[in-house]
């Protein structure tokens, strides 16, 4: 069910504690962690405690919960890349690279970043 944790899914694992992460900040809703194949010298990941496949699915269901997520991911671009400038991140399905069905938000800075994307 939508917003239950899922046996088979990494990200609910790390909330759980049952699989470590390098947590960089925590709250009642949200949890933020380093990623393991960083893409930037900045790349951390802010995930919601609650389980929704990806972002869309997270701001209809729980828009309160989404916004936790988005406001968390600019205080740990702040702690980690200062006042420096950063990407906030939402992979959306397969084809935009999503690879962990559990909604999340990454958080890139520490280099300059090119328009478009990809």
């Amino acid at each position: 069910m939508a917003g239950e944790p899922q046996a088979d899914c990494l990200f609910c694992k790390i909330v759980k504690g049952e699989v470590p992460a390098t947590v960089v900040r925590e709250t009642g809703t949200t949890v933020a962690f380093r990623d393991i194949n960083p893409q930037a010298p900045v790349h951390c990941l802010v995930i919601p405690k609650v389980h929704y496949p990806d972002a869309a699915s997270l701001a209809a269901a729980e828009p309160q919960i989404a916004a936790d997520v988005l406001r968390e991911a600019g205080e740990v671009a702040l702690q980690e890349n200062g006042d420096k400038g950063f990407r906030i991140v939402f992979n959306t399905g397969a084809g935009a690279g999503q690879t962990v069905f559990h909604a999340h938000a990454h958080i890139l800075g520490g280099r300059g970043f090119n328009w478009p994307p990809g």
